[in-house]
């Protein structure tokens, strides 16, 4: 029998050595990829309610950020990709679908589409996917810097509907779309749509890349919204990488016939610094100024205002696993903030400890 089991032993290392040889460059069926993120964040106002951005409403308190798990499959010329999401992070990205999105961990439908090669420089897509506008992105590991921006917070999360990407040419990408209302996955009790697009250009001859992305539509409320969006990457050299994103996002209420309809808008701008002193060890230094005098979001029950945002993230990479140290000060214009006795400031410092990992 011992002699039986070698045999058999054998012939399988010589069937898996001949298969190895004949589909190494074979893709795999399915490629699965996933993510995780905690964090411990401490507010020297001493509360939880001086966070006007996205994903760490806390104070003094280990958190739960979301764990995501994702899969992609191709086949000859369509692919699909669903991408999953559980916890708090996901549950304020799905804000629209939760009743408790501060309260609940829950599971989300990150993304989910299924796209078609139709020729070689023309895919479509359909489903739901992460928004085309802006320069901070949902995974926690794709962003240098731990606490998002207030461009991010306020402008889409994500989009429902069916894209067109060409490839214009070896430099020139471009993209258009027909979605539902912004950040809705289903919308089946609303006419309105909206339409999106993207000028994307990559240098063939230095580290530079540039984004010019548009957003419009009308609302659930019946308001028009246009939204101009401009994305900047140079990478100097191996030490100093910049970023650069701008945006402003109008509005006109056009429901009321019989009122004049006045435009109002919020806009924002943020410099990126980054620096890589090892492939293990660097920091980003983010710059933000966010405008919103007609006090549309951040500023909404006031007269309006602005917020300068400073924050400095270290990043020590250990493998897939990244440590990120961050120190954050927001001074507004407004006394939007509070101390812990309910009393008005108008700065908000804090310092913050996460953990990202990605396989």
């Amino acid at each position: 029998m011992k002699n039986v089991l070698l045999t058999a032993f054998a012939a399988c290392q010589m069937f898996v050595a001949y298969s190895q040889t004949k589909d190494t460059l074979q893709p795999p069926l399915v490629k699965i990829s996933g993510s995780a993120d905690v964090y411990y964040k401490y507010n020297f106002n001493g509360n939880n309610t001086d966070n006007k951005t996205s994903f760490t409403n806390s104070h003094n308190s280990f958190e739960l950020g979301m764990i995501s798990l994702k899969a992609e499959h191709e086949f000859k010329k369509g692919s699909i990709v669903a991408d999953l999401g559980f916890g708090r992070r996901a549950a304020e990205f799905s804000y629209n679908e939760s009743t408790d999105k501060t309260a609940t961990a829950e599971l989300a439908i990150k993304q989910l589409y299924l796209s078609y090669q139709v020729l070689d420089k023309l895919k479509i897509s359909m489903g739901s996917f992460g928004t085309h506008v802006g320069y901070e992105l949902l995974d926690a590991y794709l962003n240098r810097n731990y606490s998002m921006s207030y461009m991010f917070t306020n402008g889409p999360f994500f989009n429902t509907g069916v894209k067109a990407d060409i490839t214009i040419s070896t430099s020139w990408t471009a993209m258009v779309g027909l979605f539902n209302p912004t950040d809705f996955k289903s919308a089946s009790w609303s006419n309105q749509k909206y339409i999106g697009a993207q000028l994307g250009y990559s240098s063939t001859t230095a580290p530079l890349k540039l984004y010019l992305n548009y957003l419009e539509g009308r609302d659930t409320l019946g308001v028009q919204n246009h939204q101009i969006d401009f994305v900047a990457i140079y990478q100097v050299n191996t030490l100093l990488g910049l970023g650069y994103n701008g945006t402003v996002s109008t509005y006109k209420h056009t429901r009321d016939k019989e009122a004049d309809p006045q435009s109002a808008k919020w806009w924002g701008s943020a410099v990126y610094v980054n620096l890589d002193f090892t492939p293990k060890f660097g920091l980003t230094l983010r710059g933000e100024y966010f405008d919103d005098k007609d006090a549309l979001k951040t500023f909404a029950g006031t007269n309006g205002g602005n917020v300068l945002a400073g924050t400095l993230s270290f990043n020590y990479k250990v493998g897939n696993l990244t440590i990120v140290p961050e120190f954050r000060i927001d001074k507004a214009s407004v006394d939007i903030f509070n101390k812990s006795n309910g009393a008005p400031v108008g700065t908000s410092p804090n310092v913050l400890l996460a953990a990202t990992y990605h396989f």
